[in-house]
């Protein structure tokens, strides 16, 4: 019986970086995070077009923006949550992951549209909201194909 190397998951017949994966995934919230700020900015900033608070609020906006930001940052850390486990537990991980990521962007690209908001307000969060899922998505898989590993196989 093989005992588990640390820093290292096995599942499936795959070996997953724990390490590498959760800096990825760590890194990706960031990334998110930041995308929400810069789309907040802009936005406000360019536009004029509020996406979170009122236009009052100013360019940088109020404690919302520190909200949307932190939600930007908990989808990439739940996505790596969500590689993981598909990696350790399903026959074909970065299909679901994709599936998985892609379902969630729709669903909120579409959010804003349920709301009572104007129109351009609705289209800026929803913009927001497709680049945030665009770059979860692409960094995420990125980072679940870069961690997981077939093990080596003794002969």
């Amino acid at each position: 019986m093989e005992l588990p190397t640390p820093g290292r998951d096995r599942g499936r017949g795959v070996d997953v970086d724990v390490a590498r994966l959760w800096a990825g995934g760590f890194a990706t919230a960031v990334v998110a995070a930041l995308i929400a700020v810069v789309g907040i900015v802009i936005a406000r900033g360019l536009f004029d077009v509020a996406v979170i608070a009122p236009k009052d609020a100013g360019v940088w906006g109020d404690a919302r923006t520190g909200v949307y930001a932190a939600a930007a940052f908990c989808a990439g850390l739940l996505a790596t949550g969500f590689s993981h486990v598909l990696l350790l537990t399903t026959p074909s991980p970065y299909t679901f992951l994709g599936w998985i990521i892609g379902l969630a962007t729709i669903a909120a690209v579409v959010a804003p549209f349920a709301t009572g908001a104007e129109l351009e307000s609705k289209v800026a969060t929803a913009l927001i909201n497709a680049i945030i899922g665009l770059a979860v998505w692409s960094l995420t898989s990125s980072i679940a194909h870069r961690s997981a590993h077939l093990p080596q196989q003794a002969w």
